[in-house]
């Protein structure tokens, strides 16, 4: 049996309480308890085998747990490549998942460790055995203690669900390991969401040679964000032991395969910061990023391109992955503002198609604007000036590389075929000390133009692009010191219909993810009605945006986005009616009116000064630097 006897009874004793992450999974040997497989059906379409299977999670407390999946591979394969695909929160085992990993020539399997129903309803399913898991009652339980279920009646590590999943992903390494079709020693894992913090607690497995985790993985949840006290997760129970030996910051040194981790700049479940601690502490700097900029929990075609050509590169050894660009943040310079370097890598067979340069001053990521810098080539070298628009506040920069790889691949569903592949480079931050030290200069004025759409929605994240129902267009450009409305200001809209008889949804969402100020996020909305077809100039006041409990915004100063999309879809209490004919084409959003005036620094609690929080940000950045340079060294 290869739990513990402590685990097994469901008695411990302290002493027998694993205290970090390694000790934890000395517990668990994902080969020794048989897989008693179950085949629940098969088909076979456009050349690739489907199964449908049950097997063997591991016997807790005298209590055996069993996990469905699905598992695909081309018709005929063998010693192909495994791929273990982790689903995120809510969310279940899709068989198309597995089958676009065997489309590239993998045998992948697709983990149902959420327990929700695939197949037919009267498959046989995962079954957690009572144990506190998945998304029924008993449900997924996050923490240590002792509960209802749990495994054991004193703190622990196996009483968490987190343990119970990741258990489950190596064991389907383990299945794949007895698979004809598959080459059990050349195994990658990857995961969304909650699939990506799978991810990284299955990756510290000897038998994972590549990782893939996307928005979720990062660790140090449970930790303040740096100048931001109170932002971090709440627990009230033994945290200490949870951070041991469950958070991915004591995983990420364990990590021995080389890692891609898929992020979004605005993400709430793996902050960017946070991101990149865990990324500095990966062993042997065996790893690469592709951001995407402005979204949360989501990114775009050449990001998730990074995520094939990772595998393609660690697992099947047909492609050269681009090394990470090399990047400089100069403070020091004449005029005093910052200048951002960038050297990516020219050397390998693929055509360089842009450096696009970012940065932004919020403290906090996910509700940070990234401005796009001015990016000047001088040879291989790249260079964009970063001002700062208010001292006090930090400044963090990256650059996103996007090559042409000249190889049309095939995509999951949601993007669209792409020979695009984008890497993000070394990403660098400043903190107001070191501003202040370097002689940076406030630059910038305040802007009434908040978009003229001369770059496009270079500065937005669009969900629903082309469906003309269920379009969703985001931006924190209104969060940003330069576009923060002026006091008693209107927003005003130009927007061209292509039919009569729409109503667009304008929305401002205040103080998003913000909770550690004690001021409640609210989501304000103006629904305009644009009865005819043609171009419309829409004028709002502050005080045309409700809540739907008919709370009025009295000011701009704590909006964290601003959202367009269809009225039916915001307020379909209110609006019946689907939108109409295309979507609207957007020409320009301003502020008209009003005055302009410094609003209050948004992280703030009332009464709160940014001295308050200097020396706390200024240790907090000094051990980011220090790991950073650490890493580097490492690498050289």
């Amino acid at each position: 049996m290869f739990i513990l006897l402590c685990l097994i009874s469901g008695v411990s004793r302290g002493d027998d309480v694993p205290r970090t992450a390694s000790q934890t999974w000395r517990q668990f040997d994902p080969r020794a308890e048989a897989l008693e497989t179950e085949l629940i059906r098969e088909s076979l379409e456009d050349g690739i085998v489907l199964r449908q299977v049950r097997f063997v999670v591991g016997t807790f407390a005298g209590r055996k747990t069993r996990v469905a999946a699905f598992y695909a591979f081309p018709h005929g394969g063998k010693n192909l490549p495994g791929i273990v695909q982790l689903h995120g929160g809510g969310q279940r085992a899709m068989p198309q998942t597995a089958r676009f990993w065997a489309t590239h020539g993998y045998a992948a399997v697709a983990v149902n460790w959420g327990e929700h129903v695939i197949g037919e309803q009267s498959d046989s399913n995962t079954d957690w055995a009572g144990i506190p898991a998945g998304f029924f009652e008993p449900k997924h339980y996050n923490d240590v203690t002792p509960a209802a279920g749990t495994i054991h009646d004193v703190p622990h590590p196996w009483n968490s669900s987190w343990l119970l999943y990741a258990a489950a992903a190596r064991r389907a390494i383990t299945f794949l390991e007895q698979q004809f079709e598959a080459d059990g020693a050349n195994i990658g894992v990857t995961g969304h969401s909650m699939g990506g913090r799978l991810t990284v607690l299955t990756a510290t497995d000897s038998r994972v040679k590549a990782a893939s985790p996307s928005v979720g993985g990062s660790g140090y949840l449970y930790e303040d964000i740096a100048g931001v006290p109170g932002s971090g997760r709440q627990m009230q129970a033994d945290k200490e032991l949870y951070a041991a030996t469950l958070d991915c910051s004591q995983y990420w040194p364990l990590i021995q395969c080389p890692v891609m981790f898929l992020g979004a700049t605005n993400d709430f479940n793996s902050p960017m910061e946070f991101v990149l601690r865990g990324f500095r502490t990966l062993p042997h700097g065996n790893g690469a990023l592709s951001f995407a900029p402005h979204r949360n929990h989501r990114f775009t075609g050449d990001n998730y391109a990074a995520r094939i050509r990772w595998f393609q590169t660690h697992l099947k050894h047909r492609f050269i992955f681009p090394q990470t660009a090399r990047t400089e943040l100069a403070l020091n310079s004449a005029d005093g503002i910052s200048q951002f370097v960038v050297r990516p890598d020219v050397a390998g067979p693929y055509q360089l198609t842009s450096v696009a340069v970012f940065y932004g001053y919020d403290r906090d990521p996910r509700t940070r604007f990234w401005r796009s810098a001015d990016v000047v080539r001088d040879g291989d070298v790249f260079r964009a000036a970063c001002a700062v628009m208010e001292s006090g506040e930090p400044l963090f920069v990256f650059a996103n590389i996007t090559y042409d790889t000249g190889d049309v691949i095939k995509m999951p569903p949601g993007y669209q075929d792409t020979s695009l592949l984008t890497v993000t480079s070394e990403c660098r931050q400043a903190s107001p000390a070191q501003l202040l030290a370097a002689g940076a200069q406030p630059a910038g004025t305040r802007q009434r133009m908040i978009d003229d759409f001369q770059h496009g929605w270079r500065d937005w994240s669009l969900v629903g692009v082309g469906h003309s129902i269920h379009w969703n267009y985001e931006t924190h450009k209104v969060n940003d010191s330069a576009f923060v409305g002026p006091r008693g200001a209107s927003l005003v809209i130009d927007v061209e219909t292509a039919a009569p008889h729409n109503t667009l949804a304008v929305i401002m969402e205040t103080d998003m993810w913000r909770g550690y100020t004690g001021r409640k996020s609210r989501r304000f909305t103006a629904l305009v009605e644009l009865h005819e077809a043609g171009t419309h100039v829409v004028k709002l006041s502050a005080e045309k945006f409700v809540t739907a409990d008919g709370e009025v915004l009295d000011s701009y100063d704590f909006v964290t986005s601003l959202i367009l999309t269809p009225g039916q879809k915001e307020r379909p209490d209110t609006v019946t009616e689907v939108w109409q004919g295309k979507i609207p084409t957007f020409q320009s959003i301003r502020w008209e009116g009003g005055e302009f005036a410094s609003r209050p620094r948004p992280y703030l609690k009332q009464g709160q000064t940014v001295a308050n929080f200097d020396d706390t940000f200024r240790e907090q950045f000094d051990r980011a630097v220090e790991e950073s340079v650490r890493r580097e060294k490492q690498e050289q």
